[in-house]
């Protein structure tokens, strides 16, 4: 996995020596370099996938795209800082600069280029805002080795830590990945809405929210006064809390009450480089003193109390509105979206009850997968962390303390817990048999093989012949080698009977209840599965079931339910403790009207007696 923190600092502390003795000079960063003019800049719509020569550009992605132009920078070792994202790239490469808002740089004589990028990751402070940021980065004060070699050997020892971090983090950022696309599987399937057991309405944003355009002010204004919601703490935040606001901005009274903010106030970014990004939302959950919003966002108020804010915030994230969002969105040189767009778009509004049940569930996931003092995100925190310790010190010439490391921890989830999470959210959903647990096809057992003693075994044609609901005892065993080579049911799996000569007894069930495993034969398959099979027992003798039943089976003498056609069978599914409720109660009546000690049957047997007591009684006569 490459060298630890402690072999690295070992290996290279001679060189923090020859760094403390070295003279240094404390210069601005305007001063050590010159910004290079790119001889074309090309826009969003002309970036290709593939191409002779790589596209840089200032958002996150080290290379944007290709092109094929005839014009660009030739290979050379550059600095790339985005004047509105504030992301610093080191190039050595020939390239095309894409888009606008960036500033190429080149070192001067003396100083090594790499040097430079390092310096500037470490010591400008980035601030966080939309809007022009190099007039501030050029003033940064960076040191200067006047021995070359020096500024090499630092480089040398970054470049190593580098690969040492990316080593350690990509598989952690692989893991978070992942996960997040866990998470955003699970929040569409409780926003998809798409099953009839939960239906609920869908109405337009704009029955559900008044929008309105941020405030406009010159960055004159900018500064101190009230706090101001701005694009990054929409674009960077689903949820947005007092604390997160760091803009302030001078208004007039009657600016502060026209772009007014308030609790359940969404906003979502008006503009964007890529239509992608665009319509980014934000839900403001903390009461802002005369807060207001920027001119780059657009306020969505709520005029019902349908809606929880917090529901608010995962719904406008769903895949499928972040898709209806760009689809309605427009681009030419920016994504741009408004008000009057926005107001077509539906959302799903189920109760109040569900939205809550909703959100307790994606605020653990979220918790999860960003919360920065657990999991991987503190991690990888902790892993870049260290490597920025270790450079600060190489840089600001020092070598004191070390960043400890963590532990890795990872979560794993099953189609069992997505059924148990919907059932907790929605009550009864509906599902797919197969969906449940495991499906096991049986083989090779026959009548002929049966005797008195030996493994016990259970026969398709018993299913419905012999046997209740359940049974831990069989009526048929087998020899053990023969037993070594067929399936076996556990303590609580379902055997179903997939074969009869009638479409009725197809598909009947039972439950195995034995101590020890049961075989079964090949007309018959296994539903090894978390919930009440008893449950299902008594579900699968339903008209509801037995309509989906007709439609799945084959054959016209011998009727095959393959297990394949079984598992596509949709059935309603209420919560654990609800199928447990029925199965009381039926179990109840089927006392009732089958068990031959009580119930009817007894009831009927005891009033025979009677009769045939008082039959007695009444005709016997002295002689």
């Amino acid at each position: 996995m490459g060298r630890n923190t402690k072999e690295m600092r070992e290996c290279d502390m001679n060189i923090l020596e020859e760094i403390q003795n070295c003279p240094v000079e404390w210069k601005e960063l305007g001063e050590v370099v010159e910004t290079v003019t790119s001889p074309v800049k090309l826009t969003k719509k002309e970036y290709q996938v593939t191409g002779r020569i790589p596209i840089v550009d200032q958002g996150e992605q080290f290379v944007a795209g290709y092109a094929d132009n005839e014009k660009y920078l030739e290979k050379d070792e550059y600095i790339i800082f985005g004047d509105h994202s504030e992301h610093v790239k080191y190039v050595d490469f020939a390239f095309v600069q894409g888009a606008d808002g960036l500033k190429i740089l080149k070192p001067k004589s003396g100083i090594k280029a790499k040097y430079i990028y390092y310096c500037f990751c470490n010591f400008y402070k980035k601030e966080g805002s939309y809007k022009r940021h190099w007039s501030k980065a050029r003033t940064t004060q960076i040191p200067i080795p006047q021995s070359e070699e020096i500024q090499e050997k630092i480089v040398q020892i970054l470049d190593k830590f580098t690969d040492y971090v990316t080593e350690l983090t990509s598989e952690l950022t692989s893991e978070l990945t992942s996960r997040k696309k866990q998470y955003s599987y699970y929040r569409d399937k409780l926003l998809s809405f798409d099953d009839e057991v939960y239906q609920v309405e869908w109405k337009t944003l704009g029955e559900l929210f008044v929008f309105k355009n941020g405030l406009n002010k010159g960055k004159e204004f900018f500064g101190s006064g009230t706090p101001i919601v701005n694009y990054t703490d929409v674009y960077r935040n689903n949820k947005i809390s007092a604390n997160v606001l760091k803009g302030k901005v001078r208004v007039s009274p009657e600016e502060k009450e026209r772009y007014s903010v308030q609790i359940g106030d969404v906003f979502f970014t008006r503009t964007s480089e890529t239509q992608e990004e665009i319509g980014k939302t934000s839900v403001l959950l903390d009461e802002v003193k005369d807060g207001v919003f920027s001119g780059f966002l657009l306020r969505a108020r709520p005029i019902t109390k349908l809606l929880l804010p917090e529901y608010c915030a995962y719904c406008f994230e769903s895949t499928t509105f972040r898709r209806d969002i760009v689809r309605y969105s427009t681009y030419t040189t920016r994504a741009l979206t408004n008000g009057s767009a926005l107001s077509k778009l539906k959302i799903p509004v189920p109760s109040l009850e569900i939205q809550s049940r909703i959100v307790q569930v994606l605020d653990n996931f979220d918790m999860v997968c960003n919360d920065l003092n657990i999991g991987l995100p503190k991690e990888i925190e902790l892993r870049q962390k260290q490597y920025e310790f270790f450079r600060e010190k190489l840089l600001t010439f020092t070598a004191e303390g070390v960043y400890p490391d963590s532990g890795q921890w990872t979560v794993a989830w099953a189609q069992s817990d997505l059924i148990k999470l919907l059932n907790w959210v929605f009550g009864p959903i509906r599902v797919e048999l197969g969906a449940l647990g495991d499906i096991i096809r049986g083989n090779g057992l026959q009548k002929k093989d049966f005797q008195d003693v030996g493994v016990p075994c259970i026969h398709y044609g018993q299913i419905y012949t012999y046997y209740g609901i359940e049974t831990e005892r069989t009526k048929s065993f087998i020899n053990p080698e023969l037993a070594k080579k067929l399936q076996k049911a556990k303590t609580g799996d379902l055997i179903v009977a997939t074969t009869s000569e009638n479409v009725e007894d197809v598909g009947k069930s039972l439950v195995w209840l034995g101590k020890e495993e049961v075989c079964i034969g090949g007309h018959s398959c296994i539903i090894r599965t978390e919930q009440n099979t008893k449950f299902l027992v008594y579900l699968f003798r339903t008209r509801f079931f037995q309509i989906q039943k007709e439609k799945r089976v084959l054959g016209t003498k011998v009727i095959e339910l393959y297990p394949k056609n079984l598992a596509k069978i949709k059935i309603i599914l209420p919560p654990l403790s609800e199928q447990e409720r029925i199965v009381s109660i039926l179990d109840h009546f089927n006392t009732l009207t089958n068990s031959l000690s009580e119930g009817l049957p007894k009831e009927i047997e005891l009033r025979q007696k009677q009769y045939e007591y008082w039959r007695e009684q009444l005709l016997k006569f002295t002689r």
